[in-house]
C-alpha cells in the first residue's frame, strides 16, 4: 500500500514539473492591473481586494497589484478593457458564472471564451425568500403555489432577466415541475432594492444571494424558504434547507474566479495559476468566503475551461426553456 502511494505521488510530481517549470519561465515585470467589474464595495470588489491583499502580504508578486474598478455594461466595460490587450499577463479580470448567461442572452458580446480563464476560486449560492408574514412558508409551498399558476407570485431578481440569479430559481422550478417560461420576474438594480420592494409589498418573492438575505432574517422580517446548494450553509443561515431536502433534485452555484486577455502563453497561466493555487490554501482566504457565505473551490485553468464549457451547455438549455436564449447569427 505504502509503495502504491509513493508510485502516485512520483506520478503526481512528473505530471506537475511541465507546469512549474512553466510557471518559471515568465514573471510580472510591470504593475499589474487586476480590474472589477463592479464599484467599490461590492461583493466583487471586495474578494479582488481580499485576493491583493493576501498576495501583498505573502509577497507573491515582485511587482506592485493596482485593483481598478470598471463598472458597466453588464461587464462589458471591464471585458472592453481586458480585450484591448491581448496577450498581456500583466492585466487580470474577475471571471463571473453570470458573464455566461450574460452573453447568452444577449445582453453583453465577450464572454469567457474570448479570455483566458486562470481558475475558478468559489461558489456563490442563491436563495430564495419571501416575507415573514407571507403564506408561502417552505419550498415546497412555493413550487406548488407555482405548479398551479406560474404567474401568481411576483419574483424579484437583480440585475437582469435570464442572470444567474434568475436561474438559480429557475432551475429548481423546473426541476420541481413549474412551466418556468411563465413566472412572473421583476428585475431590479440589486438585491438591496429587490430587497426593500419585497419588505414594502411589492413583491412576493425575492431570489437573491446569501449574503443579501441575512440581515434581514437576523431582524424576523423575513423567512427564507431555500439555498440552492447541495449542503447547507453555515452561520445565520444554517437553518435554511435546500431544495434537495425539500424534495426537489436541483443544485445551482455561482462560481467566481479570475480571467486575462486572449493569447496569454502557457508561461504566463501557469504563474497566475499558482499564486491563485497558493492563495486559496491560506486559512484566510477561507475564513474571508465563509464570513461571506461563499464555498471554496478551487480549479486551476484547463479544468476551469472545461467547467465553464459545460455550464455554458446547461445555461443554454435552461434559457432556451425560458425563451430568453438569443439567436445565433
Amino acid at each position: 500500500m505504502a509503495l502504491s502511494r509513493l508510485r502516485r505521488s512520483v506520478a503526481g510530481l512528473l505530471l506537475a514539473l511541465p507546469l512549474l517549470a512553466a510557471a518559471q519561465d515568465w514573471k510580472p515585470e510591470r504593475t499589474v492591473e487586476y480590474i472589477v467589474p463592479a464599484g467599490a464595495g461590492a461583493a466583487l470588489d471586495t474578494a479582488a481586494r481580499e485576493i491583493k491583499s493576501l498576495i501583498d502580504r505573502d509577497k507573491l508578486l515582485p511587482v506592485p497589484m493596482l485593483v481598478v474598478n470598471k463598472p458597466g455594461g453588464a461587464g462589458m466595460v471591464a471585458m472592453g478593457a481586458l480585450a484591448a490587450k491581448p496577450g498581456d499577463g500583466h492585466l487580470l479580470a474577475t471571471l463571473t458564472h453570470s458573464s455566461i448567461n450574460n452573453k447568452l442572452v444577449g445582453e453583453v458580446s465577450l464572454g469567457y471564451e474570448d479570455f483566458t480563464p486562470l481558475a475558478i476560486l468559489f461558489d456563490e449560492y442563491i436563495t430564495v425568500a419571501v416575507r415573514a408574514d407571507s403564506p408561502i412558508r417552505s419550498g415546497r409551498d412555493l413550487v406548488e403555489t407555482l405548479r398551479k399558476n406560474p404567474a401568481a407570485l411576483s419574483i424579484g431578481v437583480a440585475t437582469s432577466i435570464g442572470n444567474h440569479i434568475h436561474a438559480a430559481i429557475a432551475k429548481p422550478l423546473q426541476v420541481a415541475g413549474v412551466d418556468i417560461a411563465r413566472l412572473t420576474v421583476v428585475p431590479y438594480k440589486s438585491s438591496a432594492e429587490s430587497m426593500t420592494n419585497l419588505l414594502g409589498g411589492h413583491l412576493d418573492v425575492v431570489s437573491a444571494s446569501a449574503i443579501n438575505v441575512v440581515p434581514q432574517l437576523k431582524a424576523g422580517k423575513i423567512r427564507v424558504l431555500a439555498v440552492a446548494s447541495a449542503e447547507r450553509l453555515g452561520g445565520d443561515l444554517a437553518g435554511v434547507p435546500t431544495w434537495r431536502e425539500q424534495g426537489v433534485d436541483a443544485v445551482y452555484a455561482s462560481s467566481q474566479g479570475l480571467q486575462g486577455p486572449k493569447g496569454m502563453t502557457p508561461a504566463q497561466i501557469a504563474f497566475w495559476e499558482g499564486v491563485l493555487r497558493r492563495i486559496s490554501a491560506t486559512p484566510e482566504w477561507n475564513a474571508f468566503l465563509a464570513r461571506n457565505y461563499w464555498r471554496p473551490r478551487f480549479m486551476g485553468a484547463a479544468e476551469a475551461v472545461k467547467y465553464l464549457d459545460s455550464e455554458a451547455e446547461g445555461a443554454r438549455a435552461l434559457l432556451g426553456e425560458l425563451h430568453l436564449l438569443k439567436k445565433q447569427p
